[in-house]
């Protein structure tokens, strides 16, 4: 199964897959409104804001698995996202990023690339996933990783 076969649903509710995102360079990331590494949302939107034309699309999915950083509903998330870092990349309504109610699209990622010491459970909120224009996962980066820190491999892959 390829990754643009999942089934997702946007922050407004409406059902999708990622099909609409193929051919694209894809940075997959699970947000919350209320972490330390929130500030992230601001740099995925400069990157967003300056490689969206080229190819580049950013996937956010709020997720309350991690001390319950993101308890709102999905009108407030997507308020809170747009009012406070001007965020215009999609968002997707909450999911579960691990355990046994983890979204199909978080199970599909982490087996496919794995994190420190190979383990696949995802540690905390912005841990970021990057897809190349072929589908293929490319990497996977910690929440410490600055989103600015993907700028290189992001414009590496937009030139393949």
């Amino acid at each position: 199964m390829s990754i643009y076969h999942m089934k997702v649903r946007t922050i407004t509710g409406k059902a999708m897959t990622l099909q609409p995102f193929a051919g694209k360079v894809l940075i997959i990331v699970n947000t919350a409104s209320n972490c330390g590494f929130t500030p992230q949302l601001k740099q995925l939107q400069e990157l967003y804001d300056t490689y969206q034309q080229e190819g580049l699309e950013i996937l956010g999915f709020p997720c309350n698995q991690f001390m319950n950083q993101e308890p709102g509903e999905e009108a407030d998330i997507q308020e809170f996202c747009e009012t406070n870092y001007g965020v215009t990349f999609p968002m997707f309504s909450k999911v579960d990023v691990n355990g046994k109610n983890a979204h199909p699209l978080f199970v599909y990622l982490t087996e496919h690339a794995k994190g420190m010491l190979g383990t696949k459970a995802i540690k905390w909120n912005f841990t970021k996933f990057i897809v190349n224009r072929n589908g293929e996962i490319v990497g996977r980066y910690s929440p410490n990783t600055n989103p600015k820190e993907l700028e290189d491999t992001i414009v590496k892959l937009l030139e393949q």
